[in-house]
């Protein structure tokens, strides 16, 4: 399976801008679909945004306009560039990919926006 860690989170006030990262182990990163997942307190993980190993990306319509995922396939590091953070993006988010075997998940990094 593929190892993803994911970094970059933190506390920024409402408003403010974030870069998650997140960098995968493996030889195939480039082939694969990486997609961007957030949990907040009680609620379900939500996809928040992805991006296919052409490059095609697709957002929740919440972060549409906000938020950008790429990719550095020479890094193996997909990235979520948060922008106009608001309170209801607080959550710990966390990156995912699919492969033969089922999904790989990360840790996951906390965001806290405060208002």
């Amino acid at each position: 399976q593929v190892q993803l860690v994911e970094s970059g989170g933190g506390l920024v006030q409402a408003g403010g801008s974030l870069r998650l990262s997140c960098a995968a182990s493996g030889k195939i990163f480039s082939s694969r679909a990486m997609d961007w997942y957030r949990q907040a307190p009680g609620k379900e993980r939500e996809l928040v945004a992805s991006i296919t190993s052409h490059g095609i990306t697709n957002y929740r319509d919440s972060v549409k306009d906000r938020f950008t995922i790429s990719r550095d396939n020479a890094k193996n590091t997909v990235y979520l560039q948060m922008n106009r953070l608001k309170p209801e993006d607080t959550g710990v988010y966390y990156c995912r990919t699919m492969g033969a075997s089922g999904p790989s998940w990360g840790q996951g990094t906390q965001v806290t926006v405060s208002s």
